[in-house]
């Protein structure tokens, strides 16, 4: 399906099942494909799945409009409104997450019902007082250093082979334009969201991959207590990409925190 911005932008969507609706998003440069397992298990228990390939993502359109991290955020707000959805659970990996934060910071969690973040520190610069940023990532190597996440590589086990062909598939051979997209990554790697946690109501599972290899799995813990009703899960023998490394484990646990 597709939906256009208000600044012209034609995304992406899924949108399958029905009951309670549920908004997913993947990360820097996914495919909404890589949820596969999720929407599945999902729509078999009574959830209407929204999943989204942000601007730039996926098969959504290439644009050089909006590549800052509140832009992504206003894109969910628009789609939501588009939908008509209120009360939404939602749920991101790695940028996807940030996103979450950014249509927080602009519209509060009024609308939302829970929220699941995987694998996303809520600020990726380190300082004294926060040692889990992304990689060796500070003040003083800030931007440039955040680029070196393209070289590691963001699994720990493999990813689920039906899942991984599900993604080759709607890549289609199709290449993300890292270049293009260097102002939404810098903007991304920028962003403090802990102040935008620390103000929510409603309940938040901040889940890490325990050989994470971007961060301190412990980012998960911190960023729980931050929250008025966060928990926090780090899961063992898992990298970056947790829902299609350990897919089993990982949709059990979703669906008990959000059907608790």
């Amino acid at each position: 399906m597709q939906f256009i911005t208000s600044d012209g932008v034609k995304l992406e969507y899924d949108d399958v099942g029905k009951g309670q609706p549920i908004l997913i998003m993947t990360g820097y440069a996914g495919y909404k494909e890589i949820w596969r397992s999720q929407v599945e298990v999902l729509s078999q228990n009574g959830y209407r799945v929204i999943n989204l390939d942000r601007r730039n993502h996926g098969r959504s359109e290439t644009t050089t409009k909006g590549l800052r991290m509140s832009r992504q955020g206003k894109d969910v707000a628009e789609l939501l409104e588009h939908l008509n959805l209120e009360n939404v659970d939602i749920m991101g990996n790695s940028m996807g997450a940030a996103t979450i934060w950014a249509y927080c910071s602009l519209y509060g969690d009024s609308n939302l019902h829970k929220v699941i973040s995987v694998d996303q520190s809520p600020k990726m610069i380190s300082e004294p007082d926060w040692p889990y940023g992304l990689l060796d990532l500070n003040w003083d190597n800030f931007p440039k250093a955040s680029e070196r996440m393209y070289a590691v590589h963001t699994t720990y086990q493999r990813i689920n082979d039906e899942t991984y062909k599900a993604v080759k598939e709607a890549q289609g051979g199709r290449k993300f334009d890292y270049t293009l997209n260097r102002p939404l990554l810098y903007d991304h790697a920028f962003q403090d969201w802990r102040d935008v946690i620390s103000l929510l109501n409603i309940p938040v599972l901040f889940m890490s991959g325990g050989e994470s290899p971007f961060w301190s799995p412990e980012h998960a813990v911190v960023s729980a207590k931050l929250c008025q009703n966060g928990e926090s899960l780090i899961v063992p023998e898992a990298g970056h990409i947790i829902m299609s490394e350990r897919q089993d484990y990982f949709n059990e646990k979703m669906l008990e925190f959000l059907s608790d």
